[in-house]
């Protein structure tokens, strides 16, 4: 899909792209191309802009999850950007796919979230222990099918692979994540965790802005979203 066709809100200010899954937000050691590099070559060609072409990076998403990634397009953006997401300003909502039914259909997980960077991967406890991170979400069960449910998050905190951990930590796994439990890989690499909304005040503007990306286009997905209208 084209980078234009995933824009889901640009001004002077900020881009906010419908990020795939396997897409890397920013660069890492694998060297492979970015979603970062595409919006600056969008942002070159579109504007006929010479030189280095200027994109700051406020947050990120794990590569195999989908949704709304939000970009800078000047400094002073970034810098205000960088304080509402290490606040609680900025609110995020999730879609998940996992394939249990939650034993409560709606509440709030708190745990610990300690993180092994030798295996990049986390673990949440249920009690605190050194070096773990209070990790806290709301979640609601909103649609099911024969096999899987859908199960909407709103993150309280920004641990590294917070949801899927937490979920985990409860006997939930997300389809497709095979570093977290999950039974199976997707097709396209992927697991089932979309960032679906977020909502924030313009760091310049001082506007109200509420984004919401629609989730990958394969067959579950569509089901679940059909569902929910």
């Amino acid at each position: 899909m084209d980078i234009k066709d995933r824009i889901l809100y640009e001004d002077n200010h900020l881009i906010i792209i419908n990020k795939l899954c396997g897409e890397l937000v920013q660069g890492d050691v694998t060297g492979d191309e970015t979603l970062a590099d595409l919006v600056k070559e969008y942002l070159r060609v579109t504007y006929a802009k010479q030189g280095n072409v200027y994109l700051g990076i406020p947050h990120r998403l794990d590569r195999p999850t989908s949704g709304i990634v939000v970009y800078a397009k000047t400094e002073k953006a970034l810098i205000r950007l960088n304080e509402l997401f290490k606040g609680s300003s900025v609110k995020k909502t999730y879609w998940a796919i996992v394939d249990h039914m939650p034993n409560q259909s709606e509440g709030t997980l708190v745990h610990y979230i300690i993180r092994d960077t030798k295996t990049n991967k986390s673990v949440a406890l249920s009690v605190e222990k050194r070096g773990g991170k209070l990790a806290k979400l709301d979640y609601k069960l909103i649609a099911a099918s024969k096999n899987y449910f859908l199960v909407e998050v709103n993150l309280h905190t920004g641990r590294h692979h917070q949801i899927r951990a937490q979920f985990a930590a409860i006997g939930l796994h997300i389809k497709g994540d095979l570093k977290y439990g999950a039974a199976r890989s997707n097709p396209d690499g992927g697991i089932c965790l979309h960032a679906r909304s977020i909502d924030f005040i313009h760091p310049v503007k001082k506007e109200q802005i509420s984004i919401t990306a629609a989730p990958p286009d394969d067959t579950l997905w569509n089901a679940f979203v059909s569902e929910r209208h």
